[in-house]
C-alpha cells in the first residue's frame, strides 16, 4: 500500500526534519537527524509523508523516532513504516525491539500494541514532565 524506502542519507535530511517539525513539539533538525544515521547500526525507513529512525546494537533495537505527518495519519503509514523497522531490526540480528511512548499518546499507543508491543516499564517525566511507557517487541515479529 505504501512506498516506505531505506533512507539514503546521502539525499540529505531537511526533509525529515521538516516532518519531525510539524509532528513534534521539540523537533530534531537536519544536523540531530544525520548526526544519527551516520552512528553504527543506525537506519531509517521513509516516505513522504513519514519516516522511522531506528538502530541496533547486539541483539537489542531501539526505535528513534517516528513521525507521520498529522493528515497521513490513520491510513496505515506508521504501521508500514514500522514493519520495514521489525523486519530489518531482527535480519540484523536483534532479539528484542524497544522504544518509549508517551502516556498521553493513546493512538500511538494502539498502534504498538497492535503490533505486538509491550509494556515492560515506566520512564517518569521522560517527555518535559510527561511520563512515557517502556514497550518491548520480541523478534522476529509476525503481523497480520
Amino acid at each position: 500500500m505504501f512506498d516506505v524506502v531505506p533512507f539514503d542519507s546521502r539525499a540529505g535530511t531537511y526533509a525529515l526534519a521538516s516532518l519531525h517539525a510539524v509532528c513534534f513539539p521539540k523537533p530534531w533538525d537536519a544536523a540531530a537527524i544525520s548526526a544519527l544515521l551516520v552512528t553504527p547500526g543506525t537506519f531509517a525507513f521513509a516516505h513522504e509523508d513519514g519516516f522511522v529512525l531506528a538502530r541496533v546494537a547486539g541483539a537489542e533495537a531501539e526505535i528513534l523516532t517516528l513521525a507521520v505527518a498529522p493528515l497521513a495519519r490513520g491510513q496505515g503509514l506508521g504501521r508500514a513504516l514500522l514493519q520495514a523497522v521489525i523486519t530489518k531490526a531482527a535480519k540484523m540480528g536483534a532479539a528484542h525491539l524497544f522504544l518509549e511512548v508517551g502516556v498521553d499518546n493513546p493512538a500511538a499507543q494502539a498502534l504498538y500494541g497492535g503490533l505486538g508491543f509491550a509494556r515492560v516499564g515506566t520512564r517518569k517525566a521522560y517527555y518535559d514532565g510527561g511520563d512515557a511507557l517502556v514497550l518491548r517487541l520480541s523478534l522476529p515479529a509476525k503481523f497480520a
